[in-house]
């Protein structure tokens, strides 16, 4: 409801004071008594134009200001009188007086606030014998009618810009668009510094009370009337007040809240003594109520003059944020500690939970040696906790043993099982100490005993420990600070057993509580990466690695999980040049991260993508390491059959056939352990048979089917499809491509019956297995190059490289070109096998 040089001479009005000018317009002459009220900026001033010009254009002449007696005022003017709540009483009265005699016709207009006794006098009497327009803020559809007069157009994303920042006060939008019409048509980030400077009138305008009121408010926090009496030093009646004349200069809104362009024209342009006494008054008055803080030092942060506020009122605001946002209570302890406090153990905790362990080892080292001894041995919890997310298992267990407390026994002895310690295991440190049995100290006594039972117990038990572990930590999980989270380590014994749901769905659960903070927040994404890898589904898990190596750098459990991820995706993608370029990277973080019980599975990933590499040799040590640390906690079958499935993998693509059986004898003796050990160790013996050429199309069927259902999605199709093209019975082929394209996604059977030329193909000699020259096409074909550029990598014509392929896909009974890349994948995932398919030797008799 303004008008304004930018968008011309209409209005944007509401209906009825739109409706109120044409019938003016209409019938110049008709009897007009009018009131037009509303807070500044609302457009009270440019409406009453709006009607002088409209009557000047029909030959009315126009009186403009308020007479001293209503006898000197001509009936046959129109009177417009503008800002009456500014009037004395002798001038409000002679209006008044022109009202009740209806004789004149009369347009005033005010703001609600001041209301002198006479200007309510005369409100009622322009209410009861005229009409009364109340202007109000814009509606959305009325800021997007105004910028498009204002030749800016209707974009969504600008108009939503104007209306929150603005509130939808004409004046405020007005100012807004005059800024923005030299900004190329974007949406700035926020209102350019000169838009703001616009504000400085009318806040030099204002009294100091209410200058001080507004400052308050531009703190962002709803406050209370309670609160703002003693802030200001004023009754509840005076604040009333002041928020009324506040409302009335068109700066504060219905809701009592500043909108956005104001707040931050009130933050910027009020004097800096003024601001930092009112905000640190607030903020005293706040903390003696008793009351939460963190909300106004949010806010003076989002405004960047936390630096006002006192280190107990940061500290305060810091304790608040510690639950939900470890990142933010780090922040704010940070800069109370830089206001003067004393550095304490929550400070170092709040790092250690955001995930900074540099500042969390840096500043609870400073407290072991100062600090009292209650707060030193929180210190040392917090240093073994982020010496357990380093890796360095050893002097985790030291610092947690020294600390003392029901928690911190079990978590030592957590790690000591992970570090392959059997004598300090949960039973052998004795009971816990005394204290309250909280969640917390509940939990981790649980994860003990789950992690003590995948050791020597059945694998159910274990993980039914480690999943009720992690329950009771979903409802405070945010602050618990943990050497690992009872799901990850749900997680890792469902993954070592082959309960993949029940895995997947403690991690969802503990992604959505957030255990742990931002400290853990990766580890359980990149577990879930990892189970979704398994499954085969290489695409999920590369989405969910790449959401994680982001942002600030990796510790060295999570990078070696990382870098194995990373690894593992790629072979199983067949992506070799993948393989070579993170090969380095990930034998770094093999060497950052000592061998431990919870690292053995991204270990067997190493342990086969360096056999995929022609480099296994560079692991022997680590592997040796674990079969060490194995066999010291009595090679527990839980743990040791996935390395040994790895093992077997790698001995495979070393051609190494007394490794293989080695691998496949652990296997077998560690079958009755549980439904994954059967299943890995039946794979095992049909994957080395097929190998040496013995190929049972049912045996292999049924280990693939197994491999699928306990998981191994991948794993079953490459058995299925390895065993395909070893084998020279029609059948049997047609069968086992048939399974292996079920088990990666694909029904059996979903071309039809194989035709007769293709079983032809099948059946020929030699051909069923793919040539040295198809091979190499093969490979390149899945790295995704084209015709062109594999034949410049092989000498050869790009015809000759379409021929290769019709022919692969031909002899494998493929439909299309996906298809066939699909099971390329599988046949040619690893070199088991030389080109020519030569057998391996038979098993020695013993």
């Amino acid at each position: 409801m303004i008008m304004s040089s930018v968008a011309g001479s209409r209005l944007v009005l509401d209906p009825g004071p739109r409706a109120l000018l044409d019938a003016v317009g209409r019938d110049p002459d008709a009897p007009l008594t009018l009131g037009v009220t509303g807070p500044g900026g609302h457009g009270r001033s440019a409406y009453l134009r709006e009607l002088g010009r409209i009557y000047r254009e029909a030959g009315t002449t126009v009186l403009e200001g308020a007479p001293v007696a209503a006898e000197t005022v001509d009936p046959a003017a129109v009177l417009l009188v503008d800002d009456a709540h500014l009037l004395d009483d002798a001038r409000l009265r002679a209006l008044h007086a022109l009202v009740v005699a209806r004789r004149h016709r009369l347009v005033v207009g005010y703001r609600p606030w001041p209301r002198p006794a006479a200007l309510v006098e005369l409100a009622d009497a322009l209410r009861r014998d005229g009409q009364l327009v109340l202007l109000t803020p814009f509606a959305r559809e009325q800021t997007a009618a105004y910028l498009a007069a204002a030749d800016l157009g209707r974009r969504s994303d600008l108009v939503d810009f104007v209306h929150t920042q603005t509130g939808g006060v004409p004046r405020d939008v007005e100012r807004l668009v005059r800024g923005l019409r030299g900004h190329g048509g974007g949406v700035p980030a926020e209102p350019s510094r000169q838009v703001v400077l616009e504000f400085a009138p009318d806040l030099e305008e204002l009294t100091p009370d209410v200058r001080r009121l507004l400052l308050a408010v531009a703190a962002g926090v709803p406050l209370p009337v309670d609160l703002l009496g003693p802030l200001l030093g004023r009754t509840p009646e005076e604040v009333d007040g002041l928020v009324a004349a506040t409302r009335a200069a068109g700066l504060l809104g219905a809701d009592g809240r500043l909108a956005p362009i104001v707040r931050r024209a009130v933050a910027a342009l009020s004097p800096a003594t003024d601001r930092t006494a009112v905000w640190r008054r607030l903020t005293e008055v706040q903390l003696a109520r008793g009351g939460p803080v963190l909300p106004l030092v949010r806010s003076l942060l989002a405004a960047g003059v936390a630096a006002d506020c006192p280190a107990p009122t940061l500290a305060a605001a810091a304790e608040e944020a510690l639950a939900g946002e470890p990142a933010l209570a780090a922040e704010l302890f940070a800069a109370a500690a830089a206001a003067g406090r004393p550095v304490t153990v929550r400070q170092a905790a709040a790092a250690a939970l955001a995930g900074d362990l540099d500042a969390a080892l840096r500043l609870a080292d400073r407290l072991l040696d100062t600090a009292m001894p209650a707060e030193r041995a929180e210190a040392a919890t917090v240093a073994a906790t982020a010496l357990a997310h380093r890796g360095q298992l050893g002097r985790s267990v030291e610092l947690y043993r020294w600390s003392g407390g029901a928690s911190a026994t079990a978590f030592a002895a957590v790690g000591a099982l992970a570090a392959g310690q059997p004598d300090d295991r949960p039973d052998a440190v004795g009971p816990a100490p005394d204290g309250p049995p909280t969640l917390h100290a509940s939990a981790a006594r649980l994860m003990a005993d789950g992690i003590a039972a995948s050791v020597d117990g059945p694998p159910t038990a274990a993980l039914s420990t480690l999943v009720q572990a992690a329950a009771l930590l979903e409802p405070a999980g945010r602050a618990v600070l943990l050497p690992d989270s009872p799901a990850a380590l749900a997680a890792l014994t469902a993954l070592h057993c082959g309960e993949l749901e029940i895995g997947e769905r403690v991690l969802d659960r503990a992604v959505a509580a957030g255990t742990g903070g931002p400290l853990l927040a990766r580890r359980h994404r990149l577990l879930q990466a990892w189970i979704a890898m398994v499954r085969g589904r290489t695409v999920l898990a590369a989405d969910r690695l790449a959401s994680v190596t982001g942002g600030r750098p990796l510790e060295s459990r999570d990078l070696l999980f990382a870098t194995a991820l990373e690894l593992g995706i790629a072979r199983r993608n067949s992506d070799l040049g993948a393989l070579q370029r993170g090969w380095g990277h990930a034998l770094e973080a093999l060497v950052r991260h000592p061998v431990d019980l919870f690292t053995l599975l991204p270990l067997g990933e190493l342990a086969i993508a360096g056999a995929r590499l022609g480099d296994l040799a560079r692991l022997a040590p680590y592997l040796r390491e674990a079969r060490l640390l194995l066999a010291r906690l009595g090679d527990p079958p839980l743990w040791s059959a996935p390395l040994h499935w790895s093992g077997l993998h790698a001995a495979i693509l070393t051609e190494e056939p007394a490794a293989a059986d080695d691998h496949v004898a652990a296997l077998l003796a560690a079958a009755g352990h549980s439904r994954y050990a059967a299943v890995v160790a039946a794979a095992a013996a049909s994957w080395v048979e097929v190998l040496r050429g013995v190929v049972d199309p049912v045996r292999v069927e049924a280990a693939a089917r197994g491999l699928h259902d306990a998981g191994l999605c991948w794993d079953g199709a490459r058995l299925a499809g390895q065993a395909a093209i070893r084998t020279s019975d029609r059948r049997a082929m047609t069968a086992l491509l048939d399974c292996a394209r079920m088990l990666q996604g694909r029904p059996a059977g979903a071309k039809g019956a194989p035709r007769a030329e293709d079983a032809e193909a099948i059946a020929s000699p030699a051909p069923h297995r793919l040539s040295d020259r198809e091979r190499e096409v093969g490979e390149l074909v899945v790295a995704g190059l084209t015709y062109r550029e594999i034949g410049d990598r092989l000498f050869i014509s790009a015809k000759t490289v379409e021929h290769h392929v019709a022919r692969m896909r031909a002899r494998l009974n493929c439909a299309n070109r996906a298809e066939l890349l699909a099971l390329l994948r599988t046949l040619l995932a690893d070199r088991s096998g030389d080109a020519s398919g030569r057998p391996w030797p038979e098993r020695p008799t013993p």
